[in-house]
């Protein structure tokens, strides 16, 4: 990780004067990919087998599910559920690849969720609903975002209660969206969005005290009617889970004022944990180092004792990977 440096400017009354530099914020670390599929031939996905079996894919229930190509142009191949009634008047069918994934445990909290979805409608009067179901390493479900075919609007469900959400989004058949699933594990909170559309912000990842960790992210299909499936079904395509830490919050360097021996007392604000480097200039192009130190619980304050004397002194501070 690369600090970039940006400099503030204060004027501070240090004697005649004093300049205070911050040099704070760091780019963040590059996502971390958990896991990332196009479903293309080169992956190992055929169009003669079903989704489920191919590359780690693994599924409960029957019906439909596999692999096509180009039904959304421009993409190359895409997965579907759907289409082919279940057996034996099955009522559901989940997909998923087991992510197997601590964000807390690996310092990763913020998780991020994309892809590339199409509902394409029945054309057997059979209207149904197809989910992205959030599952825990211990197969809690922890929440849904469900998209009813019959009167095409997005809804949400919590763990722990059967009461839909309303988005008051609606979605158009056969038309192609981005969905997109941000989840904080370090502050149990997700939010998600349909192309522009916002679905959902600020909601609880369990409202139950499930175990905060993310065990697979499901594609589903449930018939409405069991006697009477559609023939309706979901194409996705670019799925990706993504893992990333917290960003590191601004920093902010404070002089506190002299001591009776004209010693400079300073202050250095951040996140717990991060560590900076304090240097110390007369004339801005020649910097010494004062000290290196971890912050711990918001702050850490330094005493720069070679100041005394010194009618004007420049200070900043440089985050330290």
């Amino acid at each position: 990780m690369k600090a970039r440096l940006c400099f503030r400017r204060w004027r501070l009354a240090l004697g005649l004067s004093a300049v205070a530099f911050l040099a704070l914020t760091s780019s963040i670390a590059a996502p971390t990919n958990v896991f990332f599929t196009q479903f293309e031939p080169g992956e190992g996905y055929r169009t003669d087998l079903d989704l489920i079996g191919q590359a780690g894919w693994l599924g409960d229930g029957s019906g439909g599910n596999g692999i096509v190509d180009n039904f959304i142009p421009g993409q190359g191949q895409q997965a579907y559920l759907g289409y082919a009634a279940p057996d034996g008047g099955g009522g559901q069918l989940l997909a998923w690849q087991p992510l197997d994934f601590s964000p807390l445990v690996a310092g990763q909290p913020i998780v991020k969720f994309s892809v590339l979805m199409s509902i394409v409608d029945s054309t057997n009067d059979g209207f149904d609903n197809f989910r992205w179901s959030v599952y825990n390493r211990q197969v809690n479900r922890l929440f849904s975002l469900d998209f009813d075919n019959y009167y095409t609007n997005v809804n949400f469900l919590l763990d722990g209660t059967n009461t839909f959400v309303a988005t008051g989004i609606s979605f158009a058949p056969g038309s192609n969206y981005t969905l997109l699933v941000t989840m904080n594990f370090a502050s149990n909170r997700w939010s998600a969005s349909l192309n522009s559309a916002l679905l959902a912000t600020n909601q609880p990842i369990s409202t139950t005290n499930a175990p905060l960790d993310l065990g697979d992210i499901d594609a589903v299909w449930l018939v409405y009617d069991t006697n009477a499936p559609g023939n309706n079904f979901m194409l996705f395509d670019n799925y990706r889970v993504t893992a990333e830490g917290l960003p590191v919050p601004p920093g902010q360097l404070q002089f506190l004022g002299r001591t009776g021996e004209g010693w400079a007392l300073l202050r250095v604000f951040g996140q717990s944990g991060s560590r900076w480097a304090v240097e110390a200039t007369t004339n801005l192009l020649n910097w010494t180092a004062l000290t290196t130190n971890v912050i711990s619980s918001g702050y850490f304050d330094i005493v720069d004792t070679t100041a005394a004397g010194l009618t004007q002194r420049s200070y900043r501070a440089r985050l330290v990977p």
